[in-house]
């Protein structure tokens, strides 16, 4: 193995896996400056996270306390539209929230490198360096530059214009609702279990995460709630997207333009299609988060000095629960190869072979959970949908990594 040198690395992006990044890069011996193009703290609001035991070795790895990271369940349960308990299995897992798992990374990575409300505007390179030219006006030089910045990656768009998201054909309803909210009968029977909903081509989970301010107390946690429903892209998704000055937004609509009469249409469907436990959880939502479900795939991550990571490169649906495991994964193999190549553009090269492949991996496996939700469906669709939609499969499937093992 060839001894890493003190090389400077810029990550663009603030998040789950710009974090990851940095602090396996500072790891490693790097000089590392993140910049986020957000001017506030990033908030996750609205969403909960399932810690796959790869994350948490990750975490681990990187000497993080990973006791209290969430809240531990043991079952999972699937209740029909009558409030019948039609399936039930033992599948133990950490549940964490969004916020929690950032609060960990954040504060563990030296705030006086975490620059935020820079927003990257371009870059250029050469074969001694990379500069990152960012809005303000500041050029900032490293051998390295990785772009960790989602799905709107600015990184992405400059080495890869043609590579955009693809809706999948439905969306998400979201919210965190507080524990303390349930009605006691409702939280005996869903609270602390992964429980799942299956209207005809429809999917509604809940499970438990914790509460602000990462409180694991009983009665000051949240539930963590998806609703996931077709929505037709030209007609349904762009009538969701559509605020009530008439505009409609692009990928995504911030939760305080979602229209009253969308989330009254919402409560209405979950009156007709879902179980009794699940329409008085359902009546505790008052400002939902809306998440259309998109697919993003690169045919490339490393482009000379330029590394993209986790969404940036790759978005896998949310049904494989692989989000930020993904992105740890990305980063850790990163860093591996930069340790075994002195030259950064052979290390991105090395990087970029072990990572495509598997990410593909992960979008199929995602693409034939969600089959089933999607308001139109190939031929090749519909059979994937026939295999995954059983409530065998959904409860079994759902939220895990055993198909990268299989």
């Amino acid at each position: 193995m060839i001894k890493s040198q003190t090389r400077r690395a810029i990550v663009i992006g603030g998040s789950m896996s710009g974090l990851l990044s940095a602090l396996l890069l500072r790891r490693a011996g790097w000089d590392v400056e993140i910049y986020e193009r957000a001017e506030g703290e990033l908030s996750g609001r609205g969403a909960g996270i399932v810690a796959q035991q790869e994350l948490i070795a990750r975490l681990r790895g990187l000497g993080l306390a990973t006791e209290e990271l969430g809240v531990h369940i043991t079952r999972r349960q699937i209740i029909d539209a009558q409030g019948r308990v039609t399936h039930e299995i033992e599948c133990p897992q950490v549940a964490t929230a969004w916020e929690r798992l950032y609060r960990l990374l954040r504060d563990s990575f030296p705030p006086e490198r975490y620059h935020r409300g820079k927003g990257l505007a371009n870059f250029t390179q050469d074969q001694r360096a990379v500069q990152a030219q960012f809005s303000d006006g500041e050029t900032v030089e490293a051998d390295l530059l990785v772009g960790a910045d989602g799905i709107r990656s600015t990184v992405r768009q400059q080495c890869l214009p043609e590579v955009v998201p693809l809706y999948a054909g439905y969306a998400a309803w979201r919210a965190m609702i507080a524990e303390e909210a349930f009605p006691p009968e409702t939280h005996r029977a869903v609270f602390e279990i992964m429980s799942f909903g299956l209207p005809p081509g429809e999917q509604f989970l809940s499970y438990p995460v914790a509460g602000p301010e990462n409180d694991l107390r009983p009665g000051k946690r949240r539930t963590n709630v998806i609703w996931y429903r077709p929505a037709d892209e030209h007609t349904k998704l762009q009538w969701l997207l559509t605020d009530d000055s008439g505009k409609t937004h692009a990928i995504s609509i911030p939760p305080p333009l979602i229209r009253r009469e969308a989330i009254a249409e919402m409560h209405d469907a979950a009156e007709r299609l879902l179980a009794p436990q699940f329409r008085q959880v359902v009546r505790l939502i008052e400002e939902p988060i809306l998440q259309p479900i998109y697919d993003l795939v690169s045919p490339r991550m490393a482009f000379g000095r330029v590394a993209t990571v986790g969404d940036a490169a790759f978005v896998a649906r949310p049904h494989v629960g692989a989000g930020v495991s993904k992105a740890a994964d990305d980063a850790a193999a990163l860093v591996n190869a930069l340790q075994q190549h002195d030259d950064v553009e052979s290390a991105l090269r090395a990087y970029e072979t072990a990572r495509v492949a598997e990410n593909y991996r992960i979008i199929e496996w995602a693409r034939h959970l969600g089959a089933y939700l999607q308001a139109s469906k190939t031929q090749d669709e519909q059979a994937a949908a026939g295999k995954h939609s059983t409530d065998a499969a959904v409860i079994a499937e759902t939220a895990t990594l055993d198909f990268l093992h299989a």
